[in-house]
């Protein structure tokens, strides 16, 4: 199997819009999740598995594994000198690169710990990240501000997310399809353990919190009730349901297995916008997922197009294999 500085060595050689920085900066990102994943495993054993008495930009009581895995990331990744600035779900600002390290025309954007909510019940979380080219690459060097981390989906250079579970997995794209790698804790390898992951277009398993279902609109009540009829209904066939509660976990599944994940907008979050964050979440989440040949939405439009207007911007998300989606899509569109 082959190691993943060697399939990013190939990606390099085969790819001619390859950036060759991705090498430096995906070896560093792995690194991190390695560091990430051990620490999670020990949590019990040092204590910090409960929360603080703190909150975050969003308002979600802060745990203490979502500080130390934020600090983790920072650490090992301010110093590729290839940043200049990163910013995370757990900040209110963009992270600026200390003086010490050199400043480079990338832009780092992270969810530390997906899921965090799972830690103390041992079900997987995980990590997103995304990466972006500066804005002023003029400026190559120059500090990072809010305005430069406002882009839209489709210019991500990069973006994957590890996930913490029975093995540790670094799942990403580069813009050539998605592929995953899987841990040897005894080397520190990743080797490419699922390559050219694939979302079949159509699916028989969805993924939502039920328990809003009374909050959501018309066209989600829709889908899902005819999901439900199963055999009976409309769709004429049975589906599953899942529901996790981290995206990690659920977008993993719906990569090795198909299906459909939605946090919809309802009645409760529509003023904040949605759940998930844009720029963290869904715009990574939905680049894995449309290079896999699935499709992302917010309900009306695809999320990728979205012109990001705030640094913690939150959006609904509906994503997953193409077909099912289209058919949400439609259903919106019909209202």
């Amino acid at each position: 199997m082959r190691t993943l500085g060697k399939f990013l060595s190939e990606c390099q050689q085969n790819h001619h819009d390859f950036d060759p920085d991705l090498v430096h900066l995906l070896q560093a990102i792995a690194s991190s999740c390695m560091q990430i994943g051990r620490t999670i495993s020990r949590g019990a054993l040092t204590d910090s598995m409960g929360s603080l008495d703190s909150e975050n930009i969003h308002g979600d009581t802060q745990k203490h594994l979502d500080v130390i895995t934020n600090d983790l990331f920072l650490q090992i990744n301010q110093t590729t000198g290839f940043y200049a600035g990163m910013a995370s779900e757990e900040m209110d600002e963009p992270y600026q690169i200390p003086p010490a390290y050199r400043r480079g025309g990338y832009l780092l954007l992270f969810d530390p710990l997906d899921g965090s909510s799972n830690v103390n019940v041992n079900i997987s979380v995980g990590t997103i990240f995304s990466i972006l080219r500066s804005q002023r690459p003029e400026e190559i060097g120059a500090s990072s501000d809010v305005a430069d981390y406002l882009q839209p989906g489709t210019q991500q250079i990069c973006a994957g997310y590890a996930l913490y579970g029975t093995s540790t997995m670094l799942v990403l794209t580069t813009g050539h399809g998605v592929n995953g790698f899987t841990l040897d804790s005894e080397t520190g390898e990743f080797f490419l353990t699922h390559p050219a992951m694939q979302i079949p277009p159509d699916a028989q398993e969805f993924a939502v919190n039920m328990s809003n279902q009374r909050f959501w609109e018309l066209p989600v009540q829709r889908y899902v009730s005819e999901c439900m009829q199963g055999r009976d209904g409309p769709r004429g066939k049975d589906f599953n349901m899942r529901w996790v509660a981290s995206m990690v976990a659920e977008v993993h599944r719906l990569l090795v297995r198909g299906g459909v994940f939605m946090y919809p907008i309802d009645s409760k979050i529509r003023a904040q916008g949605g759940k998930l964050r844009l720029l963290y979440e869904a715009n990574p989440m939905s680049w894995i997922v449309e290079q896999a040949g699935g499709l992302a939405i917010n309900g009306h439009q695809r999320i990728l197009e979205l012109q990001p207007q705030d640094l913690h911007q939150r959006v609904p998300v509906i994503l997953g294999a193409r077909n099912e989606v289209e058919r949400i899509l439609q259903y919106h569109q019909s209202v």
